[in-house]
């Protein structure tokens, strides 16, 4: 089996050099919104006034503003005082929460789940250290768990790289046994690590969501800006026409049919409605919600999954 850390790219591993490249492609995206509900709203539209920043708007003087930003120009024309307001740059710490549990290391087409996830982290990533934000997060999987705490510069993004690169998961073993209560206990860290303000984007199959999930999805959303990303491969959401299939990840073997139009409509059902949850859970609380197929080029989702932020 080929190894995360060899530089050798395929559909089923990620690199260094390969994720470092993306840094190119990232220039073409932003993570820049307006207010969120945060008692910072980090660095994009401050509530505070400054000097020699970059101008934003004028509005009707308040009792307590600095004289020395009175607009003379708009007070002159309107005949009341007007007074500017300052755009103030603040960096905004982003984590980026990486599922790397078992099932995740699949698909039928395109690129493992996990591969994916891990193009789109890096691709949020570089967005976010081009403008200027911190960077950090979770990756997590059903047995190890890493954090790192939001840092700035590009240094930041390598380090976030260098853990997906490095993480455990890519080396599978014969008993990699999924662990339900793993998405659970990373999202109650995920609290934990995440101070009001931030920018938090989840990448994952969301398998095993549940109202505890949930609860904790929504409670963090309170007080900062939240992005789900559902990545999923083509096969958990349709069956191919009728016949006996058989798929593998190298180790084990999985044969079915699709004969059986109860099976199809389980299945099509089955994830119809974990669908459905999780479109309800993010409108619920405003958060984006956005999906990716293992097919699908992960800078394209970003761009189209954002642009009406």
């Amino acid at each position: 089996m080929i190894l995360a850390s060899e530089e050798i790219s395929t559909p089923a591993n990620i690199t260094m050099s390969r994720l470092i490249a993306l840094s190119k492609k990232s220039r073409g995206l932003s993570l820049k919104s307006g207010l969120i509900g945060a008692l910072q709203a980090g660095d994009y539209q401050s509530a505070f006034k400054g000097r020699g920043m970059e101008y934003d708007e004028s509005r009707l003087y308040q009792p307590g503003d600095d004289i020395r930003n009175i607009d003379w120009r708009v007070t002159a024309r309107t005949g009341k005082v007007h007074t500017k307001l300052f755009r103030e740059e603040r960096e905004r710490p982003v984590h980026l929460w990486l599922d790397f549990r078992a099932p995740m290391f699949f698909a039928t087409r395109g690129k493992f789940k996990a591969v994916i996830a891990a193009e789109l982290a890096s691709l949020f990533a570089w967005t976010a250290q081009r403008q200027g934000d911190r960077v950090g997060g979770i990756v997590f999987s059903d047995t190890v768990h890493h954090e790192l705490k939001p840092q700035r510069g590009k240094s930041a993004v390598l380090r976030f790289i260098k853990q997906m690169v490095e993480h455990p998961s890519w080396q599978q073993s014969e008993n990699n046994d999924e662990n339900q209560q793993g998405l659970l206990h990373s999202l109650i860290n995920l609290r934990r690590l995440v101070k009001p303000g931030s920018m938090v984007i989840l990448l994952s199959d969301f398998r095993g969501l549940d109202e505890d999930c949930r609860s904790h999805l929504i409670r963090m959303r309170q007080h900062n800006e939240v992005i789900m990303v559902h990545v999923y491969d083509w096969l958990e959401e349709f069956l191919p026409p009728a016949g006996n299939y058989r798929i593998t990840n190298g180790k084990q073997e999985l044969e079915f049919d699709t004969y059986n139009q109860n099976f199809i409509d389980i299945h099509t059902n089955k994830f119809n409605t974990h669908k459905e949850l999780l479109i309800k859970t993010a409108r619920s609380c405003h958060m984006n919600y956005l999906r990716c197929r293992t097919e699908d080029d992960p800078e394209k989702v970003i761009k189209e999954g954002l642009r009406s932020r």
